[in-house]
Protein backbone atom coordinates (compact mmCIF):
# COMPACT_ATOMS: atom_id res chain seq x y z
CA UNK A 1 0.00 0.00 0.00
CA UNK A 2 1.76 3.00 -0.93
CA UNK A 3 0.51 6.90 -2.23
CA UNK A 4 -3.08 8.07 -1.86
CA UNK A 5 -4.32 4.48 -0.63
CA UNK A 6 -1.77 4.47 2.41
CA UNK A 7 -2.20 7.99 2.75
CA UNK A 8 -6.20 7.45 3.38
CA UNK A 9 -5.86 4.58 5.02
CA UNK A 10 -3.72 6.71 7.70
CA UNK A 11 -5.94 9.54 7.95
CA UNK A 12 -9.56 7.95 8.19
CA UNK A 13 -8.71 4.70 9.86
CA UNK A 14 -5.36 4.38 11.65
CA UNK A 15 -4.90 7.78 13.52
CA UNK A 16 -5.55 8.34 16.94
CA UNK A 17 -5.83 11.47 17.87
CA UNK A 18 -5.54 13.12 21.51
CA UNK A 19 -5.94 16.69 20.59
CA UNK A 20 -6.37 18.69 16.85
CA UNK A 21 -2.45 18.77 15.43
CA UNK A 22 -1.68 15.55 13.35
CA UNK A 23 -4.92 16.26 10.95
CA UNK A 24 -3.73 19.85 10.49
CA UNK A 25 -0.22 19.41 10.32
CA UNK A 26 -1.32 17.00 7.64
CA UNK A 27 -3.73 19.04 6.08
CA UNK A 28 -1.46 22.24 6.02
CA UNK A 29 1.11 19.86 4.25
CA UNK A 30 -1.40 18.71 2.02
CA UNK A 31 -2.31 22.51 0.80
CA UNK A 32 1.05 23.51 0.23
CA UNK A 33 2.27 20.63 -2.53
CA UNK A 34 3.64 18.35 0.05
CA UNK A 35 5.88 20.93 2.11
CA UNK A 36 5.53 23.32 4.85
CA UNK A 37 7.62 24.45 7.18
CA UNK A 38 7.76 24.25 10.96
CA UNK A 39 6.19 27.98 10.91
CA UNK A 40 3.69 27.47 8.57
CA UNK A 41 2.22 24.25 10.32
CA UNK A 42 2.09 26.56 13.92
CA UNK A 43 0.36 29.47 12.09
CA UNK A 44 -1.80 26.77 10.84
CA UNK A 45 -2.28 25.21 14.38
CA UNK A 46 -2.74 28.40 16.10
CA UNK A 47 -5.52 29.39 13.40
CA UNK A 48 -7.49 26.77 15.45
CA UNK A 49 -6.82 27.65 18.68
CA UNK A 50 -9.37 29.01 20.86
CA UNK A 51 -7.32 29.88 23.80
CA UNK A 52 -5.01 31.93 21.80
CA UNK A 53 -7.12 33.73 20.32
CA UNK A 54 -9.37 34.08 23.58
CA UNK A 55 -5.75 36.18 24.52
CA UNK A 56 -5.68 38.25 21.48
CA UNK A 57 -9.37 39.57 21.62
CA UNK A 58 -8.80 40.54 25.20
CA UNK A 59 -5.67 42.55 24.18
CA UNK A 60 -7.88 44.08 21.38
CA UNK A 61 -10.46 45.31 23.92
CA UNK A 62 -8.48 46.32 26.96
CA UNK A 63 -5.99 47.54 25.24
CA UNK A 64 -5.10 48.43 21.47
CA UNK A 65 -8.89 49.04 20.74
CA UNK A 66 -8.87 51.26 23.62
CA UNK A 67 -6.02 53.70 22.38
CA UNK A 68 -7.54 53.49 19.09
CA UNK A 69 -11.02 54.90 20.19
CA UNK A 70 -9.43 57.30 22.54
CA UNK A 71 -7.76 58.57 19.50
CA UNK A 72 -10.63 58.89 17.30
CA UNK A 73 -9.21 56.55 14.46
CA UNK A 74 -11.71 54.03 14.99
CA UNK A 75 -15.70 53.34 16.56
CA UNK A 76 -16.88 50.16 18.13
CA UNK A 77 -20.20 49.23 17.93
CA UNK A 78 -20.83 45.72 20.23
CA UNK A 79 -17.89 43.54 19.02
CA UNK A 80 -17.09 45.15 15.69
CA UNK A 81 -14.66 48.00 14.86
CA UNK A 82 -15.55 50.10 12.38
CA UNK A 83 -13.46 53.35 10.83
CA UNK A 84 -15.36 56.05 9.87
CA UNK A 85 -13.32 57.75 7.60
CA UNK A 86 -12.59 54.61 5.50
CA UNK A 87 -15.24 55.23 2.99
CA UNK A 88 -13.43 58.09 1.53
CA UNK A 89 -10.39 55.93 1.01
CA UNK A 90 -9.32 55.29 -2.93
CA UNK A 91 -7.92 51.89 -3.15
CA UNK A 92 -4.28 53.74 -3.50
CA UNK A 93 -4.84 55.46 -0.72
CA UNK A 94 -5.98 52.28 1.52
CA UNK A 95 -2.91 50.21 -0.11
CA UNK A 96 -0.71 52.87 0.89
CA UNK A 97 -1.63 52.94 4.53
CA UNK A 98 -1.56 49.52 4.78
CA UNK A 99 2.26 49.91 3.56
CA UNK A 100 2.35 52.60 5.91
CA UNK A 101 1.35 49.78 8.56
CA UNK A 102 4.01 47.56 7.80
CA UNK A 103 6.29 49.62 7.35
CA UNK A 104 5.88 50.67 11.29
CA UNK A 105 5.86 47.15 12.44
CA UNK A 106 9.23 46.17 10.63
CA UNK A 107 10.97 49.17 12.57
CA UNK A 108 9.31 48.29 15.38
CA UNK A 109 10.35 45.21 15.37
CA UNK A 110 13.75 45.77 14.33
CA UNK A 111 14.05 48.26 16.97
CA UNK A 112 12.66 45.45 19.78
CA UNK A 113 13.38 41.78 18.38
CA UNK A 114 11.91 39.18 20.59
CA UNK A 115 11.46 42.15 23.44
CA UNK A 116 7.94 42.70 21.66
CA UNK A 117 6.23 39.68 22.73
CA UNK A 118 7.68 39.91 26.35
CA UNK A 119 3.91 40.19 27.39
CA UNK A 120 3.97 36.55 26.57
CA UNK A 121 7.02 35.81 28.25
CA UNK A 122 6.00 36.54 32.26
CA UNK A 123 9.38 36.16 33.14
CA UNK A 124 12.61 37.33 31.65
CA UNK A 125 14.40 33.98 32.39
CA UNK A 126 13.73 30.96 30.44
CA UNK A 127 11.83 27.86 31.87
CA UNK A 128 12.41 24.62 29.78
CA UNK A 129 9.45 22.78 27.92
CA UNK A 130 10.11 19.54 30.55
CA UNK A 131 9.76 21.99 33.65
CA UNK A 132 6.18 23.58 31.71
CA UNK A 133 5.05 20.74 31.25
CA UNK A 134 5.44 18.76 34.67
CA UNK A 135 4.21 22.52 35.88
CA UNK A 136 1.36 21.87 33.71
CA UNK A 137 0.50 18.43 34.43
CA UNK A 138 0.24 19.06 38.11
CA UNK A 139 -1.66 21.52 37.78
CA UNK A 140 -3.86 18.80 35.69
CA UNK A 141 -4.03 21.93 32.71
CA UNK A 142 -5.98 24.15 34.43
CA UNK A 143 -5.58 27.53 36.02
CA UNK A 144 -5.07 26.90 39.68
CA UNK A 145 -6.43 30.40 41.05
CA UNK A 146 -9.79 29.57 38.70
CA UNK A 147 -10.07 26.45 37.06
CA UNK A 148 -10.42 27.35 33.71
CA UNK A 149 -9.01 24.59 31.86
CA UNK A 150 -6.08 25.04 29.23
CA UNK A 151 -8.50 24.01 26.05
CA UNK A 152 -10.81 27.67 27.07
CA UNK A 153 -7.76 29.62 27.90
CA UNK A 154 -4.16 29.83 27.50
CA UNK A 155 -2.35 28.99 30.95
CA UNK A 156 1.21 29.95 31.39
CA UNK A 157 3.65 29.60 34.17
CA UNK A 158 3.97 31.77 36.79
CA UNK A 159 6.85 32.18 39.31
CA UNK A 160 5.08 32.63 42.82
CA UNK A 161 7.52 34.37 44.36
CA UNK A 162 8.14 37.00 41.30
CA UNK A 163 11.65 36.78 39.56
CA UNK A 164 12.59 40.52 40.77
CA UNK A 165 11.88 39.60 44.29
CA UNK A 166 14.21 36.91 44.36
CA UNK A 167 12.36 34.34 43.12
CA UNK A 168 13.98 31.10 41.39
CA UNK A 169 12.90 28.79 38.20
CA UNK A 170 12.57 26.45 40.52
CA UNK A 171 9.60 23.95 40.05
CA UNK A 172 8.72 24.63 43.95
CA UNK A 173 8.32 28.27 42.99
CA UNK A 174 5.97 28.10 39.35
CA UNK A 175 2.49 27.19 39.11
CA UNK A 176 -0.11 27.54 36.19
CA UNK A 177 -2.03 30.38 35.97
CA UNK A 178 -4.14 31.42 33.06
CA UNK A 179 -3.27 34.70 31.59
CA UNK A 180 -6.07 36.30 32.88
CA UNK A 181 -5.42 35.23 36.36
CA UNK A 182 -1.88 35.35 36.18
CA UNK A 183 -2.41 39.63 34.40
CA UNK A 184 -3.98 40.46 37.60
CA UNK A 185 -1.56 38.82 39.93
CA UNK A 186 1.37 41.04 38.02
CA UNK A 187 5.15 40.61 39.33
CA UNK A 188 3.93 42.48 42.86
CA UNK A 189 2.60 39.69 43.88
CA UNK A 190 4.00 36.34 46.03
CA UNK A 191 0.22 34.35 46.63
CA UNK A 192 0.87 30.54 46.15
CA UNK A 193 -2.65 29.82 44.26
CA UNK A 194 -1.59 25.83 44.26
CA UNK A 195 -4.38 23.53 45.81
CA UNK A 196 -6.65 26.68 45.94
CA UNK A 197 -9.35 25.44 43.08
CA UNK A 198 -9.70 21.85 44.52
CA UNK A 199 -10.24 23.95 48.15
CA UNK A 200 -13.84 24.90 46.16
CA UNK A 201 -14.81 21.39 46.28
CA UNK A 202 -14.51 21.13 50.17
CA UNK A 203 -17.59 21.18 52.19
CA UNK A 204 -18.06 22.04 55.67
CA UNK A 205 -20.62 19.90 57.63
CA UNK A 206 -21.79 23.46 60.09
CA UNK A 207 -21.92 25.21 56.74
CA UNK A 208 -26.12 25.83 56.05
CA UNK A 209 -24.92 26.87 52.29
CA UNK A 210 -22.44 23.46 51.79
CA UNK A 211 -25.04 20.88 52.96
CA UNK A 212 -28.33 22.48 51.14
CA UNK A 213 -30.76 19.03 50.60
CA UNK A 214 -34.25 21.57 49.61
CA UNK A 215 -34.38 22.93 46.38
CA UNK A 216 -34.34 26.11 46.71
CA UNK A 217 -33.89 28.01 49.90
CA UNK A 218 -34.12 31.71 48.63
CA UNK A 219 -33.79 33.57 45.39
CA UNK A 220 -33.42 37.32 43.86
CA UNK A 221 -31.59 39.33 41.52
CA UNK A 222 -28.31 38.06 42.84
CA UNK A 223 -28.35 34.36 44.08
CA UNK A 224 -30.63 31.16 44.21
Amino acid sequence: MKGFARLKYYISRKMRMAHVYQPLMLRTILENGGVATTTQIAKALLARDISQIEYYKERVKQMVGKVLIKNSIVQKDKDVYIMPDFAELTDEEALELISICDLKLEEFLSKRGDAAWSHRTKSSGYISGSIRFGILKRARSRCELCGISAERKALEVDHILPRNKGGSDDPSNLQALCYSCNAMKRDTDSTDFRGWFDSYSARDESCPFCNVDRELVAENELAT
